[in-house]
């Protein structure tokens, strides 16, 4: 059984090539790439030594099959992953704007992942699992807030601990309804790995210290704050951890967030020090933008440990 286990879509990502790039005109476009950022996490933790299992369903098609080939060879358990004949794979289109920005166009809510609902989750899946990952960004559908909801029932039932990646996609989450299942899902996690304007968007608080403060004096035991290109910082135990980026050359920043998660997640199932396994997210997010494609710089814990060593040197 796994020890990690998240429930999202699968998704083929088609990228525009150049910059600047509109979805009201004609431009060149590369892929598919394996994606999905419940898929890349999961993916990542794979990498790391985790066991881990995804919920979900893919279409029986190309598309499918890229992302299960590419699933399966990184050791992640996709028996749960149902392919359905009579719908497509979802597709997300992402285009990449001079202020650094990003727009998506998601073939979701009516793909096979749009079918996921609460019968896709068996609570014996959950009786060896230590985390149980949530992402915001599978709040696309009634169904799947359904299963998300039965997965936390089951976690919660056998112990496991609730990460909580809220990912806010303005495509996805457009109504106070998502906000507030989004809240949610925030007040029962141990670990909360948001960016910080999510975070204030999440709690209704404008200072961070007092938005961590509060998460802290509930459920949460460990709170991330993603900053992008500006690193990241670790609240737990009393102590407040910055970590900046290392110098890379950004190629893609699209599963950036997710291998941060996946790294880190899948090191505090190996028992390591949460200021330790917060250093190793870190490069894996570094990393990860280095190469095309949300997948393309996953990498493997000893790849991420020998960096470490090289510059703690």
């Amino acid at each position: 059984m796994a020890q990690i286990i998240t429930i999202g879509e699968i998704l083929a990502e088609v990228m525009a090539k150049e910059v600047g790039q509109q979805f009201d005109a004609t431009g060149t476009f590369i892929g598919p790439f394996p994606s999905g950022a419940p898929a890349i996490f999961v993916d990542q933790a794979a990498k790391c030594g985790a066991t881990t299992m995804i919920i979900s369903a893919v279409g029986d098609d190309g598309f499918g099959a890229i992302n299960l080939r590419r699933l399966q060879a990184s050791g992640v358990d996709i028996s749960r992953v149902r392919v359905l004949a009579d719908a497509t794979t979802g597709v997300a289109f992402v285009t990449y704007q001079q202020d650094g920005s990003r727009d998506f166009l998601f073939h979701i809510a009516n793909a096979a992942c749009g079918r996921i609902d609460e019968q896709f989750v068996e609570e014996a899946d959950f009786r060896d699992c230590n985390y149980f990952h949530v992402m915001g960004s599978s709040l696309y559908s009634e169904g799947m807030y359904r299963s998300i909801a039965r997965g936390l029932e089951y976690a919660r039932r056998h112990g496991s601990a609730i990460s909580f990646d809220p990912n806010v996609r303005k495509e996805i989450q457009r109504d106070e309804t998502t906000r507030r299942r989004l809240v949610e899902i925030l007040a029962l996690a141990q670990v909360v790995l948001a960016g910080e304007h999510e975070l204030f968007y999440l709690t209704g608080e404008a200072d961070e210290t007092a938005a961590v403060a509060e998460l802290l004096a509930g459920s949460a035991q460990i709170v991330v704050i993603k900053r992008g290109a500006r690193g990241a910082t670790l609240y737990t135990g009393g102590r407040v951890i910055h970590s900046g980026v290392a110098p890379v050359e950004e190629v893609d920043p699209t599963g950036a967030g997710d291998c941060f998660a996946g790294t880190f997640i899948s090191c505090l199932n190996h028992r390591l020090p949460a200021s330790e396994a917060f250093q190793l997210a870190a490069i894996a997010g570094a990393r990860a933008v280095t190469q095309k494609g949300p997948m393309e710089g996953n990498t493997t814990l000893q790849e991420l440990r020998e960096v470490l060593a090289a510059t703690s040197r």
